[in-house]
């Protein structure tokens, strides 16, 4: 069956139908009209109670969920009201909706999803609607190979982790739908969405004209697009997707969105490694990807050599790690199969073959983050880590810290650290563990509110430092008045307390008080 046409808004056609979502299509508009149960329900793509509750009903919310969510037949007349300004032949006519005939009964479905987007990054508060391919849940079919995919996790993953300061030119590799994008055209000058995929460019097109925003677009593959040229900021959800040959032999498409065609997990590897020459002095880099864990081999090594190759600093985070059935499970059903079907267990197998063959043992997944320095000379700076830790909020306020610190960290010798005062962050809270009846903790832990949710068990000199870092006296008297005080050497107490007082003012526990 072939792909329906991407959809195209002409200028002269957004600002009303923007107004038209906005007077009865945001987040809290759907979510009043399918209420709680049918709500939380959709969320966890099981349609039937929201389909039970916008039966028949004629607000506008109910009629466009029907419609667009969960790819049901809404009528003529029920579509006009719903859009007053756009009606169902303006629809039709910029391809959100196909029309069966002009009578008011006629039935309308949906050639596209629609829906409200509203999210918190470390920019504030951002609302747009987005529009992309129907999924699985609204067609009940497995995914065309240049489907166009909305808003999921990794979108929303990336979107909270990207630093938000102003940055003038501004690139969103493999911009897909273009939600990264609009993100980054609140807090920069010049935005530009690359995508190897046509029909995604027309979408990501769409949305920016009907968000009211500018986004220069190019075809194009991975970095090709954009040869020399330099970026304030790159942002990417690359199609990094770990599918071997075999399986797409045996009859799986190759899915755009996600599949780069390329070996194991060389397209991460070499995006990675190219993007260095494409930062300007102070840009950065983020993305999210996969990498393999191989047998006999440490994964922290191999993705530490990708950083190598980019000759910029950079800091990789990993936050799951999958083994190779889960993994391949997990595509398997993003891409719309369902298990028992002959082509995914076909392409289950090949996927399990490759992964034992090439002994892979595991697939992580998680955050990369590039910056080329200010300062060119000095020594490149590597943090590869996994924090599983859960997160609730923003992470792009953190990123910037960490990187903020880091450069300033980088500047400042052992003795100028010592001459700074400190104090703790006020999201750090001290936990103290200890038996009934003893008057002194057996165990100390700093707990990060903020940022990855870190846990810190520090020892006694350390515990003792940071708990003197009030702002008051400089990290230099600190160490002086501990070594008095447990009658140690001052150098023993400086070695100790020292680097630990780096790691935590990288983290952001602690914080600079002058």
């Amino acid at each position: 069956m072939p792909s329906p046409r991407a959809p195209h808004l002409p200028a002269v056609l957004a600002d009303g139908l923007r107004a038209d979502l906005a007077a009865g299509f945001t987040r809290a508009d759907v979510e009043d009209a399918l209420g709680p149960v049918a709500a939380a329900a959709l969320r966890r793509e099981e349609p039937v109670a929201a389909r039970r509750a916008t039966e028949g009903a004629r607000e506008p919310a109910a009629v466009l969920s029907r419609l667009f969510l969960l790819g049901g037949a809404v009528s003529r007349a029920a579509l006009d009201a719903a859009l007053p300004r756009t009606t169902t032949a303006g629809a039709t006519a910029v391809g959100l909706v196909t029309a069966a005939g002009e009578d008011a009964a006629d039935e309308v479905r949906a050639a596209v999803d629609l829906r409200p987007y509203e999210a918190s990054d470390a920019a504030g508060d951002a609302r747009w609607w987005v529009t992309s391919d129907l999924g699985e849940l609204a067609t009940g079919r497995s995914l065309h190979a240049d489907h166009v995919l909305g808003i999921g996790g990794a979108s929303l993953t990336l979107a909270r982790i990207t630093v938000r300061d102003h940055r003038p030119r501004v690139l969103d590799l493999g911009t897909g739908c273009g939600v990264q994008a609009l993100h980054a055209t609140r807090h920069a000058e010049h935005v530009l969405g690359t995508d190897i995929s046509r029909r995604a460019l027309d979408f990501a097109a769409f949305n920016s004209s009907l968000a009211g925003t500018s986004v220069e677009l190019r075809e194009g593959s991975l970095l090709e697009p954009v040869a020399g040229e330099r970026f304030d900021l790159v942002v990417s959800n690359p199609p990094f997707v770990i599918t071997p040959p075999a399986a797409h032999a045996a009859g799986l498409p190759v899915m755009e969105y996600r599949d780069g065609a390329m070996p194991g997990d060389s397209l991460v590897a070499d995006l990675v490694s190219g993007l260095g020459t494409h930062l300007a002095a102070g840009g950065v880099a983020q993305l999210l990807g996969n990498w393999e864990h191989h047998a006999g081999e440490d994964w922290r090594e191999r993705v530490g050599t990708w950083l190598e190759a980019a000759g910029t600093d950079g800091w990789v985070v990993q936050r799951e790690v999958q083994d190779p059935a889960e993994y391949a499970h997990t595509w398997l059903r993003d891409g719309g199969l369902r298990p028992g079907t002959a082509l995914f267990d076909t392409a289950l197998s090949a996927w399990l073959d490759d992964f034992a063959a090439r002994g892979v043992e595991g697939v992580g997944f998680g955050y990369l983050v590039l910056r080329r320095p200010t300062e060119g000379s000095r020594p490149r700076w590597r943090r590869v880590e996994e924090v599983t830790t859960p997160v609730h909020r923003p992470l792009g306020g953190h990123v910037a810290h960490v990187l903020a610190a880091q450069e300033w960290l980088a500047a400042t010798d052992d003795a100028a650290l010592a001459d700074h005062r400190l104090r703790v962050a006020e999201d750090v809270t001290e936990e103290r563990h200890l038996r009934p009846g003893e008057p002194d903790p057996r165990v100390l832990l700093l707990r990060q509110g903020g940022g990855f949710g870190r846990t810190y068990q520090p020892g006694t000199l350390v515990a003792g430092a940071v708990g003197a870092c009030d702002g008051e006296l400089t990290l230099g008297q600190i160490v002086a008045g501990l070594a008095v005080v447990l009658d140690q050497a001052a150098d023993a107490v400086a070695a100790e307390v020292l680097p630990a007082a780096r790691e935590l003012l990288l983290d952001g526990v602690l914080l600079p008080a002058d």
